[in-house]
């Protein structure tokens, strides 16, 4: 396709598009540094040309159907576009700007009505029905891959007609829209709150490197004092540590009324049209819940085994959650709290309660989690796993001069991939933590195409006198995230239809809360944990107490969590749409789990960018079930040896390296011997397991 030319808004020279030209980057990576905000929206709307004509040229062809020029054909249409699609979302996320937000809801139903041109043309549709119709003999990643495009035409409305195809259509170019705009009240109430102290009273029990963090962060932004605000690394610990009570509640009410303000940033209205509109999309096709629809695409199936699931982890982590809850109670009165234990108390209590108990906290801790350490311990753990090797180079180019990038080379020295690392927060970016992918691996003309990969975090940033120091939560967040880009970096898949990007939800998170479990582990500390500024190793004594105190408090942890499943199946298992106020419909399912009192004007569905602007809709219970699997995997590494070269060899060639090229459990049960059981959570959890424990299946 001829490239679209653009003019320069201040001279006449010509310019080619560089979203719409081959990469003359290393290894074809994006060139961010030749990229304009004005190329996103033209270059969009040449790929989505040239794609369509793509697939019309399949749905066209005299040829017979056959599984080559048919599925795998449309398997690898549209490469530009999504290549493009790839870039600018990904920095939507974690570079956006108003103006990127604004291109998003003009573009999110171009896109939208593409994928109706392919998943509601007939003839197409046809042609792949033929072939499945004919059983033809194919390897188990093909059959896996026309069994998962057949779905994705009747999921897309293949089988509609009418007035209903178009409602679908409808229905599907809101959604989108709706979506984009949730993440960026979500961003935007997360940027909008600051805490400025002036009186250094108010800093009262703040550790002096949080204090200096927010010393630097006010006079960035030219105000004397300190400055806390959303972001978690300033957050959480204000919420952990800080002594003035009025000044904790005063934070938490901003974070949990986050799209839930009188102002232009509410999400209420939203949750509950995004709700509406799912539930008229899946009654469209059939089903009586979104929760039905969505689990067609999942391990678990369906509403009944997940709701079954949760409560079978639900009945001893709310026992175990009392238990924390009265625990915590007790010790606050003993501490002078007068009043009722509220949320805000919980953190700053807890780990009160923690040092007492065990002697340990996350500042304690932090001098030893140095971030350029725990890359390199993480980068070594994935050598010892799998021999595979990180080298950091400064020729490719990068969308923040902050983003740091390695190639990846495998135990033969050959080529993986490229891994992209983005540890800070900023205004720009989403808060929380994720892998995303630049572009997947595939096989293209017979040629093993390696991935892009990226890691975005917001971690502790340095001040004037420290290093990045990382609190225990992110040394397990970076093995989380890490997790998912072994299963990017390692996949072995030939199309973009089985490869990691298409995985069950349920089942994506294995890998990655897999990763977590070293953080327990001595002989993985022992590599890498060193004091910054003595360079002394972390003590046994330190990481016996760090594994000592592992289970505190698991119990209201875990039902914290499943509250957040539960809330999710209860949003996308309705029958008509919500009409009472949003927190009502709230507090009446997450009561279930609550153990403190609720706060007024609080929401939590309002900010849950998971499920509302993110693809874990009917799906947040999968962290908890990939928690079970995790569990049950390594357990198998602890009994056989957690460097053990035979069991990493099987779970890279079993999981991390077939993405979604066969049925995940078929994957599991071929590593790990058997289907996993609730029995290795509980017990690494510290809960009392339930008499009729069974399997996740």
């Amino acid at each position: 396709m001829t490239a679209l030319i653009l003019f320069s808004a201040t001279c006449n020279e010509e310019r080619k598009n560089p979203l719409l030209e081959d990469f003359d980057t290393p290894y074809q990576t994006p060139p961010f540094d030749k990229i304009d905000i004005e190329d996103y929206e033209p270059a969009f709307d040449a790929a989505i040309a040239e794609a369509s004509a793509e697939v019309e040229a399949i749905a066209n062809s005299k040829e017979t159907p056959t599984f080559e020029n048919t599925v795998a054909t449309l398997d690898a249409a549209g490469e530009r576009l999504g290549r493009i699609a790839e870039i600018f979302f990904n920095l939507n996320s974690c570079l956006t700007s108003e103006a990127m937000q604004d291109i998003a809801q003009r573009v999110s139903p171009k896109l939208t009505e593409y994928a109706h041109s392919i998943y509601m043309n007939d003839a197409l549709f046809q042609r792949v029905k033929q072939i499945r119709d004919s059983h033809p003999v194919l390897s188990t990643e093909e059959e896996r891959l026309l069994e998962s495009t057949w779905k994705s035409f009747i999921d897309g409305g293949a089988n509609l007609q009418g007035e209903a195809k178009e409602k679908f259509k409808q229905i599907s170019t809101e959604l989108s829209k709706l979506s984009l705009t949730f993440d960026k009240n979500e961003l935007a109430e997360t940027n909008g709150f600051e805490l400025h102290l002036t009186d250094e009273k108010d800093l009262a029990g703040l550790p002096e490197g949080i204090r200096e963090a927010a010393a630097l962060k006010a006079k960035e932004k030219g105000a004397e004092g300190w400055i806390f605000d959303l972001e978690f690394p300033s957050y959480a610990p204000f919420m952990q540590y800080a002594d003035n009570r009025q000044l904790r509640e005063q934070m938490y009410r901003a974070y949990s009324r986050r799209g839930f303000q009188a102002n232009e940033h509410n999400n209420e209205a939203i949750v509950k049209r995004i709700t509406a509109l799912r539930l008229e999309k899946a009654r469209l096709m059939g089903y009586a819940t979104y929760a039905d629809y969505a689990l067609t695409n999942r391990m678990a199936g369906t509403p009944e085994t997940v709701n079954r699931f949760i409560e079978q982890l639900h009945v001893p982590s709310h026992a175990a959650s009392i238990r924390d809850k009265e625990e915590l109670e007790s010790f606050a009165r003993e501490q002078g709290l007068a009043d009722e234990l509220q949320r805000w108390d919980w953190s700053y209590y807890s780990n009160k309660l923690k040092q007492e108990k065990y002697a340990i906290d996350d500042e304690m801790l932090r001098p030893y989690f140095r971030l350029e350490n725990a890359q390199q311990g993480v980068f070594d753990l994935a050598h010892r796993l799998y021999g595979i090797t990180f080298h950091e180079v400064n020729t490719i180019p990068v969308y923040h001069k902050e983003v740091k990038t390695f190639e990846v080379h495998d135990e033969k020295g050959e080529f993986l991939a490229i891994l992209y690392l983005d540890f800070f927060p900023r205004n720009s970016k989403t808060t929380g933590a994720w892998m995303t992918q630049f572009r997947g691996q595939r096989w293209r003309n017979g040629r093993n195409v390696r991935p892009l990969v990226s890691l975005v975090m917001n971690f502790t940033r340095p001040t004037a006198t420290k290093p990045s120091l990382l609190t225990f939560n992110e040394v397990t967040t970076f093995l989380h995230e890490f997790g998912h880009a072994l299963h990017g970096m390692l996949s072995q898949c030939r199309y973009d239809g089985t490869s990691m990007d298409s995985v069950y939800r349920d089942f994506v998170e294995l890998p990655s809360q897999f990763m977590e479990n070293f953080a327990l582990e001595k002989e993985w500390l022992d590599t890498w944990a060193r004091h910054y500024q003595t360079g002394e190793k972390i003590s046994q004594d330190y990481i016996d107490k760090i594994r000592r105190a592992a289970n505190f408090h698991s119990g209201y942890a875990s039902d914290r969590q499943l509250s957040f499943g539960m809330i999710d199946m209860a949003w996308h298992s309705i029958t008509a749409p919500v009409t009472e106020p949003l927190i009502d419909f709230e507090q009446r399912v997450m009561s279930k789990t609550d153990v403190l009192p609720a706060v007024k004007d609080s929401a939590f569905s309002t900010a849950f960018g998971h499920i509302f602007a993110g693809g874990y809709a009917a799906g947040y219970y999968g962290y908890k079930w990939a928690e079970v699997l995790d569990a049950d995997a390594f357990s198998l590494f602890k009994e056989k040896g957690i460097f053990d070269p035979a069991t990493a060899a099987s779970f890279r060639h079993n999981i991390l390296e077939r993405g979604n090229a066969e049925d995940p459990m078929r994957l599991y049960k071929r590593f790990r011997g058997q289907e996993p059981t609730v029995d290795a959570l509980l017990e690494r959890s510290g809960l009392k397991a339930p008499k009729d424990h069974t399997t996740v299946a």
